[in-house]
């Protein structure tokens, strides 16, 4: 809808609380002078609404609050990837993943310092893949709880992460 609109500073308002599949897909990618994100409301998601929503808005430090709590397949996938003046993550309460819900989510945002907390115990198919990838300005990890795993769901999850000195430990058996 307002992809590529480099002068684009604010975002509309967004009210919807139930999502549909692709609803707010790459919505504002390549924003590049957007500094502030709509409040985001909804809590029952959908296959990859919010996928690369804010993929490439450089100019945007602080991500909205996420509340939903059961997530669906890549809905938070690439969501700020390239968003390289984002300083803050959100919280991400979520303890029932789904296939790939945070691929790529931060993948790119070198400003970025400490990873929001991750409480699932239970992970999907490739639900952290590439989550922190090249966050080079990365120096706190989140505990990582989860005690039963799946295929990749850690694949390239810290890949390039340059300024991290310490790992997570890893519980599961």
């Amino acid at each position: 809808m307002f992809k590529g609109c480099t002068s684009l500073i604010q975002a509309p308002e967004l009210p919807a609380t139930t999502l549909v599949d692709y609803c707010y897909y790459n919505m504002f990618g390549g924003c590049t002078s957007l500094e502030t994100a709509p409040e985001l409301l909804a809590t029952n998601l959908a296959n990859s609404c919010y996928s690369n929503m804010f993929a490439g808005c450089t100019s945007l430090v602080n991500a909205p609050e996420l509340p939903a709590i059961t997530l669906t397949n890549h809905c938070y996938a690439g969501m700020f990837a390239g968003c390289t003046s984002l300083n803050n993550a959100p919280e991400l309460p979520a303890i029932t993943l789904a296939n790939s819900c945070y691929s790529n989510m931060f993948n790119g945002c070198t400003s970025l310092t400490t990873a929001p907390e991750l409480p699932a115990t239970t992970l999907a198919q490739g639900c952290y893949v590439g989550m922190f990838t090249d966050c080079t300005s990365l120096t706190v990890v989140p505990e990582l709880p989860a005690t039963t795993l799946t295929s990749n769901c850690y694949n390239a999850m810290f890949y390039g992460c340059t300024s991290l000195t310490t790992a997570p430990e890893l519980p599961a058996t």
